[in-house]
């Protein structure tokens, strides 16, 4: 049923990526999922530097001002690298990122439920949250478990060499 490879990075592989995903709806889900939870936190994460989509300072709340040592900017900018850091992770070991990322959003949530004003946004987090969890799920089937690829050794034995 599910292989265990990642998306391949060719031409070639993106072609196979895209019939396979069209034949089997959970690998198409897996990839949508991934490519999301790869651009959004990216995204997100650069903007916290820019405030081109919206003033991040704004969606933190006052008790979080009041505890942290930095400035709302620092804390935004902190954030951004985190995010990046996130969408990085993701890309490179969607298996156990996207836990990450669910504890990341689960964070967020819990700064947006504590800070009225933004509940919509609390639950739309929450919808992001459990679509992390369902990438994770998934990566389970297309995702190989560890952290490092070993290169297969070769036999020594055979080439004369030690």
């Amino acid at each position: 049923m599910a292989a265990s490879t990642m998306p391949a990075a060719s031409a070639a592989g993106r072609g196979h990526a895209l019939h396979r995903a069209r034949v089997e709806p959970a690998y198409g889900a897996f990839l949508m999922l991934w490519a999301g939870f790869v651009a959004i936190p990216l995204i997100m994460g650069a903007d916290k530097f820019f405030n081109v989509f919206t003033n991040w300072e704004h969606y933190l709340a006052p008790w979080l001002v009041q505890i942290s040592p930095f400035s709302p900017h620092t804390m935004m900018l902190a954030i951004g690298v985190v995010e990046i850091a996130a969408g990085i992770m993701v890309a490179l070991r969607p298996r156990y990122a996207a836990f990450v990322v669910a504890l990341w959003l689960a964070g967020i949530i819990v700064n947006l439920v504590t800070y009225p004003g933004f509940y919509d946004v609390a639950l739309r987090d929450f919808g992001l949250l459990v679509a992390a969890l369902a990438l994770a799920v998934l990566a389970r089937s297309y995702t190989q478990p560890g952290f490092r690829r070993h290169a297969p050794q070769q036999d020594r034995s055979r080439t004369g060499r030690s």
